[in-house]
């Protein structure tokens, strides 16, 4: 997901793909990757994206898996890499510390206010709300993303990310979607 949040912020795809670990599945069409799912967010993905932003219990699981999950934790911080090119630890320490400050998990977040703070220099305290606020949004994005490829294309959702599993769940539970959500084991977390 290459998401777009003004003319001049936006996220690269993340590398990391479930099906770069499960060939098997990826080769028999049981995991399917390579959908579009790229630039600006539609007011219908925005609308759904402050949904998330603003339900506390699916926020504090997010804030949870930023505490505890270092493969959550990657999809959100650069992690520095060892010589066999494998994430090892969080490249700035102190940006994840500041993340998982307690204070963030009541913040409240929209994207318009995002789009807004995206636009400007910020001071650091005003950066800091900002990197929060954008890693809420890149998930609550990439979850939405997820419930209207399965819809569309009548898939079930697969992640190897027990945070990302629980997430979509909660999603889908408040919404009351009705969406097959599988959770694989992935070694080496």
């Amino acid at each position: 997901m290459a998401l777009q949040l003004s003319p001049m912020m936006g996220t690269l795809a993340y590398p990391d793909r479930m099906g770069d670990d499960h060939p098997e599945l990826l080769n028999t069409g049981r995991i399917v990757q390579g959908h579009s799912v790229s630039g600006a967010m539609s007011q219908d993905v925005i609308t759904a994206v402050n949904r998330d932003l603003a339900d506390q219990p699916w926020r504090s699981y997010f804030h949870e898996a930023l505490h505890h999950h270092p493969q959550f934790q990657r999809g959100l911080v650069t992690f520095a890499q060892d010589h066999y090119g494998r994430s090892t630890k969080p490249a700035d320490p102190i940006g994840l510390m500041t993340l998982q400050q307690p204070k963030w998990e009541f913040a409240p977040f929209t994207v318009e206010e995002l789009k807004t703070l995206s636009g400007k220099r910020l001071p650091q305290k005003e950066n800091d709300r900002y990197e929060y606020g954008f890693a809420l949004l890149k998930t609550a994005a990439s979850l939405v993303y997820t419930i209207r490829l399965c819809q569309q294309w009548h898939l079930d959702a697969a992640t190897d990310s027990a945070s990302h599993h629980q997430l979509l769940t909660r999603t889908c539970e408040r919404d009351k979607v009705s969406l097959i959500n599988r959770y694989v084991t992935r070694k080496g977390y």
